[in-house]
Parts: C-alpha cells; sequence; structure tokens
C-alpha cells in the first residue's frame, strides 16, 4: 500500500473517531456517490441500526427514503442531499421532511448541510453530509404557524434585526386589503403600523427593547391610500432563534361605525325630548327614580327640574290617585309598557289634570328605565262629562229613549283605549252582579226593587256599592264600563 493511500486511510479513521460522537448526523461519500460510512447520530435519524440499511449508495438512498420540503413539494432523487454533496455542490441549512419508503407515517425533519474536505492539491477528498434532527423544533413551529394563521385577530411578525415583516396571518390580510406578497418582506418603515400612535416614541423605544408594547390606538395606512383606526399592541416572541415582535390588532372601524349611530341617535332622541310640547318623564325601572323630564313636563305641571330630579315618583305624587299609581307601576312591571291609560294628575299648585297616559320600557346606558308620556285631556274629558249628564237628565224623564241611543251616547265618556287591570266582575257580590245587571236594562231603582223584591233604600246601598267598586259615578259610566266587558250583552239585544 503507498504511503498516499496509507495517510488517506489514516486520515478518514481519525475524522470517524471525532464525528462518531457528535450529537449531529454525519454520512461520508465517496465521489461515485457511494456511502462510505455514518455516524450513529445519522443512522437514528432515519430509523436504522446499520449503514448498509442507508443504502449503498445515493440511488439506494432514493428508493428507501422519500424527501420533500417543508412546503409539501417532492424532491426529486438528483435533488436529494446526498446527491447534490456527491456533486460536490456547497449549501447550508436546507430543511427537508424525510421518512421511511416502507413507514410513511414516521417522520423526521432535518436541517441539513455539506462539507466538501479536499486534498493538498485542493481536489475533493471526502464528501460528508451533516444533518440536525429539528422534529420537535419543526412541530412546534406548525403549531404555532396553525395557531397563528387560524386566530382571528389581525396580527403580523417583524423581525427585529432589519425590522422586516416575516409572517402575516388572514385577518390582517382581510381588514386591511394588502396581499401577503405585499407584507412579506416589508420594512416596518414602509407599512408603518404605528403612524399617527398617541404613544408612538414609546412604541419605538419598547420595539428598540424588544420590551412589550401596550395597546394603544393607531392610524393603519391602507393600500389604496386610505387609513384604518386600530388599537394595536405588540409582544415579543423567539422565533427561529430570532428576536421578533408580534404585532396584534383590533379594528376600530366597526366600534367607530357603531359609536356614531349611537351618538347620533342620542341625539335625535334628545332634541325630539326637549323639543316635543308633550310632557315626557324618564325613570329607573327598578326604584322609578326620575332622571330626566322635558320642558313640557315642568310648565304642564308647574313643576322645577330639582322638584323631580332624583326623586322617585310616589316620592313627586303627581300621580292623584295612589290606586290608580299601584296599578301603573304593576303594569308596566309585568307588561313593559302600557297605552293611553286615563289618570289623574296634580301639578304643583294643586291643580288637578284629567291625562292619558302612555309608558315604554327603553334602556338608557344598559340601564332599563320608563318613559312615560303624558297627554293632557281636561277639555275632552269636561265635554264628555257635559254630554252625559245631558244625557242623563234627558233620561229621566224619557223612559221611551232608545236604550241602544243611551248606550252610544254613554259611550262617548270612553277612551278608545286599554285601561289598567281594576276590579273584575267576580269582585261584585251575586246581588250587586243583580243589581249592575238591571241598571244595564235601563231600569230605575224603584223598578230594580221591584223585580228584586228589596227596599228601595236597599238598592240604593246596592247601586253606591257597584259604584264604589267600579270607580264610576253614574248610570251611564256603570253601563259602559259592563259593556267593555262583554256583559249582559243579550239583554240588550232587540230593545229599540
Amino acid at each position: 500500500m503507498s504511503q498516499e493511500v496509507l495517510t488517506t486511510e489514516t486520515n478518514r479513521r481519525q475524522l470517524q473517531q471525532i464525528i462518531a460522537g457528535l450529537s449531529d448526523g454525519v454520512i461520508l461519500l465517496e465521489r461515485d456517490q457511494s456511502i462510505l460510512w455514518a455516524n450513529e447520530a445519522a443512522l437514528a435519524m432515519h430509523g436504522v441500526s446499520r449503514i448498509g440499511e442507508l443504502g449503498h449508495n445515493a440511488t439506494e438512498y432514493a428508493q428507501r427514503f422519500n424527501l420533500r420540503y417543508r412546503n409539501n413539494h417532492t424532491l426529486s432523487p438528483e435533488n436529494y442531499p446526498i446527491s447534490r454533496v456527491a456533486r460536490c455542490e456547497a449549501f447550508n441549512d436546507v430543511l427537508i421532511e424525510v421518512n421511511a419508503a416502507d413507514d410513511p407515517e414516521r417522520v423526521w425533519v432535518h436541517s441539513v448541510r455539506s462539507m466538501i474536505l479536499t486534498d493538498r492539491e485542493g481536489q475533493p477528498e471526502s464528501l460528508v453530509l451533516i444533518m440536525s434532527d429539528v422534529t420537535d423544533w419543526a412541530n412546534a413551529e406548525q403549531r404555532f404557524e396553525k395557531t397563528f394563521n387560524a386566530n382571528p385577530a389581525p396580527a403580523v411578525i417583524c423581525r427585529i434585526s432589519d425590522l422586516r415583516y416575516i409572517k402575516v396571518n388572514p385577518g390582517f390580510l382581510e381588514m386591511t386589503g394588502y396581499t401577503r406578497e405585499q407584507v412579506i418582506g416589508t420594512s416596518a418603515y414602509e407599512i408603518d403600523i404605528y403612524e399617527q400612535a398617541e404613544k408612538r416614541d414609546l412604541a419605538i423605544q419598547r420595539l428598540r427593547d424588544v420590551e412589550t408594547i401596550p395597546q394603544m390606538q393607531a392610524e393603519l395606512r391602507l393600500p389604496d391610500g386610505s387609513s384604518k383606526q386600530v388599537i394595536v399592541a405588540g409582544q415579543p416572541l423567539l422565533l427561529n432563534d430570532e428576536d421578533c415582535m408580534l404585532f396584534s390588532f383590533v379594528d376600530m372601524e366597526l366600534r367607530h361605525k357603531a359609536e356614531v349611530a349611537l351618538r347620533q341617535s342620542e341625539e335625535r332622541f334628545a332634541k325630539a325630548f326637549r323639543l316635543t310640547p308633550v310632557p315626557i318623564l324618564i325613570c329607573t325601572a327598578d326604584e322609578q327614580r326620575v332622571l330626566d323630564v322635558n320642558q313640557a313636563f315642568l310648565d304642564t305641571l308647574t313643576f322645577d327640574s330639582d322638584d323631580v330630579l332624583g326623586k322617585t315618583v310616589t316620592q313627586i305624587g303627581f300621580i292623584d290617585d295612589n290606586g290608580a299609581r299601584t296599578r301603573l307601576l304593576a303594569a308596566l312591571e309585568n307588561n313593559g309598557r302600557v297605552d293611553r291609560v286615563d289618570v289623574r294628575v296634580r301639578t304643583k299648585d294643586a291643580d288637578l289634570l284629567e291625562c292619558a297616559l302612555s309608558a315604554d320600557t327603553v334602556n338608557i346606558h344598559d340601564v332599563p328605565c320608563y318613559l312615560l308620556v303624558l297627554m293632557d285631556i281636561t277639555e275632552r274629558k269636561r265635554t264628555e262629562l257635559e254630554l252625559v249628564a245631558a244625557i242623563e237628565e234627558v233620561m229621566k224623564d224619557a223612559s221611551w229613549f232608545s236604550r241602544t241611543l243611551i248606550e252610544k251616547l254613554a259611550n262617548v265618556k270612553k277612551v278608545n283605549s286599554p285601561q289598567l287591570p281594576s276590579v273584575s266582575f267576580t269582585d261584585l257580590t251575586a246581588r250587586e252582579r243583580d243589581v249592575l245587571g238591571l241598571i244595564c236594562e235601563g231600569l230605575a231603582d224603584k223598578e230594580i226593587a221591584a223585580r228584586l223584591k228589596l227596599a228601595p233604600n236597599t238598592v240604593r246601598n246596592h247601586v253606591a256599592t257597584v259604584y264604589s267598586k267600579l270607580d264610576v259615578h253614574s248610570r251611564s259610566e256603570a253601563i259602559v264600563w259592563a259593556r267593555e266587558r262583554g256583559l249582559f250583552s243579550g239583554e240588550w239585544r232587540g230593545q229599540r
């Protein structure tokens, strides 16, 4: 054996001894692409225990192992790292997914580089393939990538060393209208996410120091030249052993539009509330504590604002009848609204007004409230009462008067609106129901006494009790009360 060959063999044995214990995988090849030697780490990274299981050369290696890039593009055998190093190509940190052809479920990720060892004349002497097992890192990166892309919040990642964006998720692209190509590799100076930021200097300093950047409002310029109001925050992270900053965003556009619409709605409501000539009061639903009244309320009821604001409806006492007020508030609590209920309202000057009251539930700053609207119907009531009095005067001496016509005339008193819950027919005693029925037939007290075989005074007492329970003041009102509830209707049929 020549001295040159001996020296070469000695050098290879020494090289093998040096690299045998390395954690990196190492494969030595001949110029003819045959696999000369591999250390234990390289065998383990391929799931084999003997060098022969790698294949005797690059061709057999390609038959036993499938290789693809991280983007799932399959490598052709001539582009396998083992083939490239056999062609004396120099390359660094190529990421390759490797799996055995007979076991496709088992996958490794290798970071591969080549090394060409030359002799004294500079000719290639040993071809070396060096690989690191980065499977765990790649799996973690893949999980991060999936999470990052699936995150509905717009986000980009900027590399600190050169301030260039290296990742962008679909949320950011959708929010801004940028394409991925317009963002990736672009400098943070070109797409300045802190333009017009309220604390721009703080954001820049925190970015330089690789520290958390607190949430702040900023103006993000869009590719069409317009801009968008956003809230942006930065969070440092280490990606591929490089310091990076993860920027996440909240689109303020929808919130801004909602705020503008709410403000405009509140302005319209405030104007209508202040300018309407109808008295209006707003109180909380739980305590009925007055939050606001309009000028028409103060003018009509002769109150000052200090007399009503902050006080409860009960404390103010503008609804004259305590029972009516209790029924009104109970109806509001149960139904959320009432419509045109007749109430008697007392002004600060102790004058009494007949009003039709409507109320509804509204939310003001997320607090349930009642909106009460009063309509002064005092004059209409007075006219109706005068007409009813005239009707009753006619009825005293006109037993021949058409009962259908009497009913129609009496109904003038009725306000065509739902009333608050009050006494029901079943609250009357049996005798009081009989008396009410005969009143509806148009009988006078003496006729009722004769029909029921009672003393006239007893009948008058029953009539007074019926009036009191029904909260009416005359025979016509009692007839209207009964007719509203469909009582004794059969007894009116055919009468003229």
